[in-house]
């Protein structure tokens, strides 16, 4: 693994936290970076380097990466420190079967307890999205951040009425561990946003007509599409 001595931010300090504590801040922050591929993968995490960059104390930084570790965000190589997931072709290959068996089987719950109040958050997620989807053919720099906003909201409006809270939890480990991938093949090509436009109303109808069977696969369909879009492999 290469050494990463990252450079001090230049914005989003933690000064104006995401959460309520700054545990909770750093955290959202790490994280969001990991997933980006700010601190690329197979990059040593410095616990020096990372606290001055991020302005918190070392032992704040380590119990940090420590709770990363847990959802596999971040390794944790013993007395070697703390390191980034390399991206590998099969760990791309379990996340996606693994987000498939998590998502497919809670829309399908999701699906079975739908109700008045799940149509409207669904309805009102994919009209946000795909209006974010039409803004970002003609500008993807400045709309971007938009569309992947809106593609995670629809998502879990999707399975918001899915009522195991476990489930939940385990499929959007799952979801930041695939757009991790999905992020770091965005700096080499184009994301196929019309055919993810057309796959995300297929599902969106077939939720919405309470055809579970046909909301999964064409779900799982997507899920898969997206992984093969990254480059890493064909699935």
């Amino acid at each position: 693994m290469r050494d990463f001595l990252p450079e001090r931010p230049r914005e989003r300090p933690l000064e104006r936290p995401l959460a309520g504590t700054l545990a909770e801040a750093l955290q959202l922050r790490l994280r969001e970076d990991i997933i980006l591929g700010v601190l690329p993968p197979a990059s040593k995490l410095k616990l020096e380097a990372l606290s001055r960059r991020y302005e918190v104390s070392i032992n704040t930084m380590r119990e940090t990466l420590s709770r990363l570790s847990a959802d596999g965000l971040v390794v944790a190589e013993g007395q070697k420190g703390f390191a980034v997931p390399p991206a590998t072709a099969q760990d791309l290959r379990e996340i996606t079967e693994m987000r498939q068996l998590l998502e497919c089987r809670a829309l399908r719950d999701s699906i079975a307890h739908g109700d008045l109040d799940w149509e409207a958050r669904i309805v009102g997620a994919y009209h946000k999205l795909a209006r974010a989807e039409a803004l970002v053919e003609a500008d993807p720099e400045a709309h971007g951040e938009a569309w992947e906003r809106g593609n995670r909201e629809f998502h879990e409006a999707l399975i918001s009425n899915c009522p195991s809270r476990w489930l939940r939890v385990y499929r959007a480990t799952m979801y930041d561990h695939s757009r991790r991938y999905r992020m770091l093949s965005l700096k080499t090509q184009a994301f196929p946003r019309q055919q993810s436009a057309r796959e995300h109303e297929r599902i969106l109808r077939a939720a919405l007509a309470r055809d579970a069977q046909t909301a999964e696969r064409e779900l799982a369909g997507h899920i898969l599409k997206a992984a093969e879009f990254t480059g890493f492999v064909q699935l």
